[in-house]
């Protein structure tokens, strides 16, 4: 079966700088699919259409903070005001979409298996390989 970049990872650039590939990499010695990726709403601007969010994985029982390395495979703005990830937008959960953003970006193409099932269907979609949960 032949594998094509998903229509969902339109928001990549069309090549990683290094800097990008080196976050990347890292963060793929930290997580797997099916982790969890903890999210922790640092600001939220007065008009409500930024918002800060800081990153976390779990290792060996310790929160490990990944914010800057998110912010440099997204190729987003890391904030040094606020030490945090500047999301513009509002209307939906901008801590899923940042982590959703995460996946398809450590993922372009899918995961090598499915790691779980979406629609009844078994799915290796890069944008749904991680979890994502607010702290």
């Amino acid at each position: 079966m032949e594998r094509v970049l998903y229509e969902s990872n339109r928001h990549l650039p069309p090549t990683m700088n290094a800097q990008q590939q080196n976050a990347v990499d890292y963060i793929k010695t930290l997580v797997k699919p099916n982790d969890t990726v903890f999210t922790v709403l640092r600001h939220v601007s007065a008009s409500g259409m930024n918002r800060w969010i800081d990153f976390y994985v779990m290792q060996d029982n310790e929160p490990m903070r990944l914010t800057y390395q998110v912010a440099l495979a997204l190729g987003e703005k890391y904030d040094t005001k606020r030490n945090a990830l500047k999301i513009g937008g509002c209307g939906m959960d901008m801590g899923f979409q940042a982590v959703y953003c995460l996946g398809a970006t450590l993922w372009p193409i899918g995961t090598e298996e499915p790691h779980g099932t979406r629609n009844g269907e078994p799915d290796s979609t890069g944008g749904y390989a991680l979890n994502q949960r607010w702290m």
